[in-house]
């Protein structure tokens, strides 16, 4: 392949990705077909096929390189010495959060589309990573409570998530620049955490157990 080809090449297969982002966040992804893709990237849909199997593969090819970044960026938090645990959880929730939010359009098809419940072995690349961004919720939320029972350690992650997921349905809408978003939003938010990190700890003195 020369140069000019591999140039023309490299192209294609950018417009196709920007033509199925678009598409996606605008449709959903199960109502988006490869002939759309194609009409809007201007290639027919057997040029797609040339570089991606199906749907899936673009989605991959979408959703892999962000949820990396994120987990690189969490996963680093954890390691950091200088913070509490406590104050771990609130940062890897806020980056949680801004993630999302900076990519509200798309975020939910990142984590959910054809993904895998978070008590399941993931078989894809993308649910395994989707389960590693959930892990390192999960290991903070435990570091926090000092639990060892994993059936209280998952309820409690999970209910950890659905309430991140529930700031994001609630501000996924707002026109204001993310920055003063953010600004205006964290101060509540690390008052949340703290609630639900107490009403947690309270759960797990009291011994109470929590049926999955």
């Amino acid at each position: 392949m020369t140069n000019r080809q591999s140039a023309r090449s490299d192209e294609t297969k950018k417009e196709i990705i920007n033509a199925a982002e678009q598409l996606f966040s605008q449709k959903g992804f199960d109502a988006v077909t490869i002939r759309e893709i194609a009409k809007l990237a201007g290639c027919s849909h057997t040029t797609i096929y040339l570089y991606y199997k199906d749907k899936e593969a673009l989605l991959y090819k979408l959703s892999m390189p962000h949820l990396n970044d994120l987990y690189i960026q969490m996963e680093q938090t954890l390691q950091q010495m200088n913070f509490s645990v406590e104050e771990k959880l609130k940062i890897i929730s806020k980056k949680y959060i801004y993630f999302c939010l900076q990519n509200k359009s798309m975020y939910s098809i990142f984590f959910n589309e054809m993904s895998s419940r978070v008590d399941e072995e993931p078989v894809t690349e993308i649910n395994k990573l989707r389960l590693s961004i959930f892990n390192l919720l999960k290991t903070a939320v435990t570091n926090c409570l000092q639990i060892k029972s994993e059936q209280q350690i998952l309820a409690y992650s999970r209910i950890f998530y659905f309430n991140l997921n529930g700031i994001l349905s609630t501000y996924s809408y707002q026109h204001e620049p993310l920055e003063v978003l953010m600004e205006r939003l964290i101060p509540t938010f690390d008052l949340a955490v703290e609630i639900m990190l107490e009403g947690m700890k309270g759960k797990c003195i009291g011994g109470e157990k929590i049926e999955d």
